[in-house]
């Protein structure tokens, strides 16, 4: 029996649906006010990749941790996040997660487990190994699900910290979102060893490959790894092989990838493919998936009122919540 696909409630496969929905909508809504000028800075989004962030986030409980990446949005919807208050924070305003001082890479959400997405590469990944440690020192029983990319990869941060997490068997899960590329850069020019997961024997844990474009795959690698980390047998790593349907960043050119390629991945788009999956077996119906689409355009239509709505920072809070 498998967790993700067998006895999987109603409820459980609504949510899935709506939370991937609700990444794809928003996600789409970003592009449209970064071009219009509505967003500063720049801003990265998840599109294509949102089994990923779904199914991860599905096999977690509510007290469950995360830490995400500078292409953090889809992560934190799926772990719960609010659309009106990110929506908020990518249009700078007070009402927003971090009060609009955050913005796009910088979200989080601590009562809800989403510890912060990262601007830094793999910048994650030591705040991750912290909470792992956290949680065995209070022995709270909960996860941490470390979210980087195939460019986080490489960085000398995630030695260091799968090497203690395995020898204090924290319960930590790395998750590498292979989506091909770093930046620009393409993964078999970045890393030597084609299967990354093969890189778990050298840190003492587990390592599997998963198809990051099947959210029940997903869910179902990261039950295991969550069941294995509270039981205290320590860390893992899943790679989920996936993609970005757009560019890195809005704006990207994408001139190191061929349209062919990107219509060829467009063709395992996720959020369809799990739709078409849960009607032929009978679990929900067109038109209720329909009406889920439809709630989650209201839904963000009510967001960006919001946002919109709400007052800029004032300048006297310049100085307020920086930490030094």
């Amino acid at each position: 029996m498998t967790v993700a696909t067998l006895d999987l409630p109603k409820t459980v496969v609504l949510d899935i649906l709506r939370k991937m929905y609700r990444i794809r909508h928003f996600e789409t809504k970003v592009i449209e006010l970064f071009q219009e000028g509505q967003i500063r800075g720049s801003t990265h989004t998840y599109i294509g990749e949102e089994a990923s962030g779904v199914g991860a986030c599905s096999a977690l409980r509510p007290d469950d941790y995360i830490t995400s990446t500078h292409r953090g949005h889809g992560h934190c919807i799926a772990k719960g996040g609010r659309l009106d208050l990110m929506m908020a924070e990518l249009l700078g305003k007070s009402t927003g997660y971090c009060k609009g001082k955050g913005g796009s890479m910088h979200i989080a959400d601590v009562d809800a487990g989403i510890l912060g997405a990262n601007g830094i590469v793999g910048g994650g990944i030591g705040i991750a190994t912290g909470a792992g440690l956290s949680i065995k020192i209070k022995r709270t029983d909960q996860v941490c699900v470390c979210f980087f990319g195939d460019g986080g990869f490489n960085q000398g941060v995630l030695y260091e910290c799968a090497n203690i997490a395995a020898l204090w068997k924290l319960p930590v899960i790395y998750l590498c979102e292979n989506n091909k590329y770093a930046m620009s850069t393409p993964i078999e020019k970045s890393s030597a060893v084609a299967d990354l997961s093969a890189r778990a024997a050298a840190f003492g844990m587990p390592g599997i490959n998963v198809d990051g474009m099947d959210v029940l795959a997903m869910r179902e690698a990261v039950w295991h790894a969550a069941e294995r980390a509270r039981r205290g047998d320590g860390p893992s790593l899943i790679v989920a092989d996936t993609y970005r349907f757009e560019g890195h960043n809005v704006g990207d050119g994408q001139r190191y990838r061929t349209r062919e390629e990107v219509e060829r991945w467009r063709q395992s788009d996720p959020i369809l493919r799990f739709r078409d999956q849960m009607v032929r077996q009978g679990l929900i119906t067109d038109p209720e998936a329909d009406q889920i689409e439809a709630e989650v355009q209201d839904e963000l239509a009510r967001a960006i009122e919001f946002a919109s709505q709400s007052p800029e920072p004032d300048v006297e809070t310049l100085e307020q919540d920086v930490y030094a």
